[in-house]
């Protein structure tokens, strides 16, 4: 049960943030990163995400959709500007709001595509978080009227590929990370990864309480081996591999001082005060490092298991 509120308090943490800027995608703003593959950039605002679509000759995947149909709407927009084949697919990298809601404002036609795990997160923790985001400002509150989560068309577990037309994505279910549910899109060829929250230049959230440090550890791994040139996280700046070996130092940092300290007999909320002074300081170019203490917490439980 503290897991699960420590959890709550990270996304509700995420939710508070900035809310003087609106959480809307700008559209007419899709940045070309690779031969196939657009970005409309989250331009730092919260609750906003990096939203990808690649295009295929006959057909084209949208990776994210904002948050509500409103911005679904949006996305759809800009997945029409480019695609060149009558094939549409969505897919999330997890589905909090910001990630899925949108999904029921995309055409008919749609096929949403799913990890287990994404699906396993839906039945089991619903809309909780989106009327909590409502409450917090009535911008957020219209946007989320009415969403729920649209069903899917494909689900995998393991991995899932889509041959586009002239290109490949591998989807990854990389959790339990950031959720459960956390999925990752490699687009081969063009060597870009969607990571989600899985890479991100911000200290990683441990969202859920099913989040691991092992796990995440041989997520990063999975992803490194695909040895992309261009990551794309949820939130922030485009990055390239680089993100994958600094988020592997840092969580091997909490997982092995975490380790020491538990065996020398340290309480959970003091191994969490002290790994948190001394990591906030060695990666002092992180953001939001109260988000240290999560996966202290995290790497602690891993310990008597």
């Amino acid at each position: 049960m503290k897991r699960i509120l420590i959890a709550l308090g990270v996304l509700l943490a995420i939710g508070v943030r900035a809310q003087s800027r609106d959480p809307l995608v700008r559209e007419g703003a899709a940045i070309k990163v690779s031969p196939h593959v657009f970005v409309i950039p989250d331009d730092d605002v919260p609750l906003v995400a990096n939203i990808g679509i690649v295009v295929g000759t006959r057909g084209t995947l949208v990776i994210d959709t904002g948050l509500g149909p409103r911005n679904g709407e949006a996305v759809a927009r800009e997945a029409a500007k480019v695609s060149r084949g009558p094939e549409l697919y969505l897919a999330v990298t997890h589905v909090h709001p910001e990630h899925d809601l949108g999904a029921q404002a995309f055409p008919a036609g749609t096929k949403v595509v799913r990890s287990r795990g994404e699906d396993a997160d839906i039945a089991e923790f619903g809309l909780q978080l989106a009327e909590t985001f409502a409450k917090q400002s009535p911008i957020r509150a219209e946007l989320l009227k009415g969403a729920t989560y649209r069903k899917t068309d494909i689900a995998f577990d393991g991995s899932y590929t889509l041959d586009l037309g002239g290109v490949r994505v591998q989807l990854l279910a990389v959790g339990p990370t950031h959720t459960r549910g956390d999925t990752a899109a490699f687009v081969e060829g063009d060597r870009t990864l969607f990571a989600g929250d899985v890479v991100m230049s911000a200290f990683p959230a441990f969202a859920s309480p099913y989040s691991s440090v092992r796990a995440w550890l041989v997520a990063l791994d999975r992803l490194g081996a695909l040895d992309p040139q261009v990551i794309v996280p949820s939130h922030g700046k485009l990055g390239d591999k680089a993100a994958i070996d600094k988020y592997r130092e840092y969580l091997q940092a909490v997982q092995s001082r975490t380790r020491e300290l538990k065996r020398q007999g340290t309480s959970i909320d003091n191994a969490a005060q002290i790994v948190q002074a001394e990591l906030q300081a060695r990666f002092s170019g992180m953001a939001q490092p109260a988000r240290i203490a999560g996966a202290v917490r995290a790497a602690y439980s891993e310990e008597s298991r």
